[in-house]
């Protein structure tokens, strides 16, 4: 019978306060912690992605957090292979894999299996990411409907990340994305055992952490740090959809006037953890449900 190791999970919103609890949990019990969270494994907005303080990285071992560069395309398939191999060094080396993040869908194709896609060859994808930025999304997206109808049609055309993943997992095996994700997942691996926790505070908590989190980003340089990301970003890199810097970078711009900046990446903000909130409570059934953080419910179950 194969031996099970044990992984804890911990989801919820954004502000909720995941990155602490993960921390305290992996200080209690010698626990090495993997990102879950789509935009924190991006390098360049590091402060307003809200990636864990150089004194936590410090604390405990961090993995995937900056990993990638900007123009990267990370699906959730390509983040599950990451995510397991980093599992699979912190067992190795005798630690506590513990996941933390709220990007919701990456989180269940670690718990629930994927689609089994074929690994696609990593030139097919840097060629097709070179396409995609010399004809623009439009374009892009007309060349995907014309070889793959069916996964255009179910694509937002600005949706860069899943559009480059339909067309590089049709050019690779040849058949459409569609075709693959209606086959039964992949399992997850069986030497793994989930303790899964999700972190959901109060509504009028948790928005009160995401109008004040802002606020300290802002002090600690988020402005400035977009204000550098500016000159070389384009539409298209998936950092460019973090939450903040559509209304930071109007205001470089010289469209809005910083405090109306502020206003609307706050309610962006809190519109995104209110999407999270549905999801992780619909969507994941817990081991453990805590409203706020408290490592001390959780290592009982490790």
């Amino acid at each position: 019978m194969t031996q099970q190791h044990t992984v804890l999970v911990i989801g919820g919103p954004t502000a909720s306060g995941k990155s602490g609890l993960a921390l305290s949990v992996a200080q209690a019990k010698d626990g090495v912690i993997i990102n879950a969270d789509s935009m924190q494994m991006y390098d360049g907005l590091g402060i307003l992605t809200a990636q864990p303080p150089p004194e936590d990285f410090s604390a405990a071992p961090h993995r995937l957090y900056a990993t990638l560069q900007p123009d990267d395309i990370c699906s959730a398939a390509r983040w599950r292979d990451m995510a397991l191999a980093e599992i699979d060094r912190a067992i190795a080396a005798g630690k506590l894999p513990v996941i933390v993040g709220g990007t919701g869908f990456y989180i269940r194709t670690l718990l629930s299996g994927i689609s089994p896609v074929p690994e696609i060859a990593p030139e097919i994808r840097d060629r097709l990411n070179a396409r995609q930025k010399e004809i623009g999304n439009p374009a892009f997206h007309a060349e995907l409907k014309k070889r793959d109808p069916v996964m255009a049609e179910k694509l937002n055309p600005y949706n860069t990340q899943r559009r480059v993943r339909a067309m590089e997992v049709l050019e690779g095996t040849g058949k459409s994305l569609a075709e693959w994700q209606a086959l039964p997942p992949a399992p997850p691996p069986a030497h793994l055992k989930f303790v899964t926790c999700t972190l959901v505070p109060p509504r009028d908590r948790l928005y009160a952490h995401c109008d004040a989190r802002f606020g300290i980003m802002l002090k600690q340089g988020a402005l400035e740090q977009v204000r550098e990301f500016m000159k070389t970003a384009t539409p298209s890199m998936p950092l460019a959809k973090a939450l903040g810097y559509p209304e930071l970078s109007s205001h470089l711009a010289g469209t809005i006037s910083l405090t109306d900046a502020i206003s609307l990446a706050q309610q962006s903000t809190r519109n995104y953890a209110k999407r999270q909130t549905t999801w992780f409570r619909n969507q994941m059934v817990p081991d453990i449900a805590l409203d706020a953080p408290d490592a001390e419910k959780i290592l009982p179950f490790l």
